[in-house]
């Protein structure tokens, strides 16, 4: 896959839930523009890595990140900080979307910089309808910026 065709990156290690929120997406986003990373090293290399978008001055960003807090490898919120923390990916919209409702997680996620903080719901209908809404949302209702120069 082109990294330059890729609208979503989907950060997810649990292969029912990533099923699920690629089934939520459907109608949205095509499936091949939809990029699964299963733990935080993979995310470096995509985005960090000597081949990554970021690394080669790629002005085609992904459009959103869902990230799953609970990841191996490199931890969700440690990923959060480097995405928000790096000019080069810092716009990238972040949506978090975890089973935890901790009030740490959730100020954490906050403090690292996330633009949206959702709790996976345990229900089959609730879990589509929540990713739903949230990639609404964001790739098809919010204007993204500009790519920065």
């Amino acid at each position: 896959m082109d990294p330059g065709d890729v609208k979503v990156v989907l950060i997810e290690d649990n292969a029912n839930d990533a099923e699920l929120t690629l089934r939520a997406l459907r109608g949205i986003v095509a499936r091949e523009q939809v990029l699964l990373l299963e733990d935080g090293a993979q995310v470096e290399e995509f985005l960090f890595g000597a081949s990554g978008i970021a690394a080669r001055g790629e002005t085609r960003l992904p459009r959103l990140v869902l990230l799953d807090l609970k990841i191996p490898k490199v931890d969700g919120l440690e990923l959060l900080r480097r995405i928000k923390s790096d000019p080069r990916t810092r716009l990238v919209p972040v949506v978090v979307l975890t089973s935890s409702r901790e009030a740490r997680d959730v100020g954490e996620s906050y403090r690292g910089g996330a633009n949206s903080y959702v709790v996976k719901p345990v229900g089959f209908q609730e879990y589509l309808a929540a990713v739903g809404d949230t990639g609404r949302y964001w790739l098809s209702l919010n204007q993204p910026p500009p790519p920065e120069r």
